[in-house]
């Protein structure tokens, strides 16, 4: 009787000690998390203070670099645009293939180069791989966009991509204000401004250098295989769906092998993310309606000099332009993180109201030929499209959760994923 009490006792002595063992576990995680974000909102902050930026093209006009109006206009600045156009799409396979963090060091050293070609630069050959440089920083934008997706449930997407939006439109703002108090109360010129601005981009690279590189991202990054079975992607963890297995087969024919080559599984990724309607529209939007937009914002100082044409550069408004309407975006962004709108059924709605207001202001800005007016246009217009663009992070990020997972293997998707 002795050995058959002591025979129940035992399994239950290990379970007070398993007890407290996880308790402090998602304190240190939820500590660790919130630290994470902190320090990535610090970066996007740093990140953008460039005082400098909102006078490039005064700069290149001026008498320090003494480029024409039309080397500016039909020379060098349709690079940017185009170029940025071009790299959009495999900056974005490589951001979540690498894991975003190399991304990011890519995007501080080109900045550095961007900063190092306008000081020293001398030839419009020298401003075009500037402006080239400048697109691999634009495009370079989805790492920190996505990063932050790596650290927080799907349920927070569109509330964090507020939050990291607004941390780097807050950063455009001071950078802005900075960059007009200094040439118009500090009557500093536009080089030493470039100077400032190249210190503070060297800081931010080595901000970057200290980011964490997540183990795992959205699509192409899975956790390691066990006993030859797959690996489910890092989407099978954030939405398992009901009576999801684990893991599945890999078939081991040679066929499979070249289907998981890399570049195969980048093109799949890619064309599997384009099937979901949600996610299709909003990227046509983002690509479509960025270069757009970034025509306008970098066009809009050469319309500027055309309407107010002014020698005297205290009385070159472009940082305070800037600053109001980053503001006014950052303040729009933030926002957009707390609308609750059914956006699968309203998207096509807001969109085309959202895009047809931008052409409009647009419409006004050519028109017009007062210089207050068109400054005000070009405020608004910035401000529309800084509220759709984190809803169109969370709401094409949600798109491929709420999808079945992606496969490690083609022949995994010709079922029900396939045909959806």
């Amino acid at each position: 009787m002795a050995s058959s009490s002591q025979r129940v006792e035992k399994p239950v002595s290990p379970e007070p000690q398993a007890e407290p063992g996880p308790e402090p576990g998602p304190g240190r995680e939820l500590q660790s998390w919130q630290w994470l974000v902190f320090y990535l909102c610090f970066y996007g902050f740093m990140s953008q203070m460039r005082p400098g930026e909102s006078f490039i093209t005064p700069y290149l006009l001026s008498p320090a670099k003494n480029f024409t109006k039309k080397q500016v206009t039909n020379e060098i600045t349709p690079v940017l645009s185009y170029s940025y156009l071009a790299v959009l799409v495999p900056m974005f396979l490589l951001t979540d293939y690498l894991r975003y963090k190399p991304v990011l060091l890519l995007q501080g050293l080109s900045y550095i180069a961007v900063w190092l070609l306008l000081l020293f630069g001398d030839s419009v050959l020298h401003m075009q791989f500037m402006e080239f440089f400048y697109s691999l920083t634009m495009a370079a934008r989805i790492a920190y966009s996505s990063y932050i997706f790596s650290l927080v449930r799907p349920a927070q997407y569109q509330r964090m991509a507020g939050y990291s939006r607004s941390a780097v439109l807050l950063g455009v703002f001071t950078s802005s204000v900075l960059g007009q108090l200094l040439v118009t109360v500090g009557k500093f010129s536009f080089t030493t401004l470039n100077y400032i601005s190249l210190a503070f981009l060297t800081f931010s690279l080595i901000l970057a250098m200290f980011l964490k590189r997540p183990k795992r991202s959205l699509f192409f990054n899975r956790s390691e295989p066990a006993h030859g079975e797959a690996s489910p992607s890092e989407l099978d963890k954030m939405h398992p769906g009901p009576g999801q297995p684990a893991g599945r087969k890999l078939c081991g024919t040679p066929l499979a092998g070249w289907r998981d080559w890399i570049l195969m599984r980048m093109l799949w990724e890619l064309g599997a993310s384009l099937r979901l309607p949600q996610l299709r529209l909003w990227s046509l939007w983002w690509v479509f309606n960025s270069a757009g937009y970034y025509l306008i914002v970098f066009y809009v100082h050469i319309l500027w000099n055309d309407i107010d044409p002014t020698k005297d550069t205290t009385k070159v408004y472009n940082g305070g332009v800037d600053a109001a309407s980053t503001l006014l975006g950052a303040i729009t962004a933030f926002t957009a993180g707390f609308v609750k709108v059914q956006w699968a059924l309203w998207a096509k709605l807001i969109i085309g109201a959202v895009t047809a207001v931008q052409a409009g202001l647009i419409f006004l800005m050519h028109k017009t030929g007062s210089i207050w007016l068109c400054y005000m246009a070009f405020v608004l217009f910035r401000g529309f499209y800084q509220f759709l663009v984190p809803i169109a992070i969370s709401s094409s990020t949600l798109g491929t959760s709420c999808c079945c997972p992606l496969p490690t293997s083609w022949e995994l998707c010709w079922g029900p994923c396939g045909t959806s």
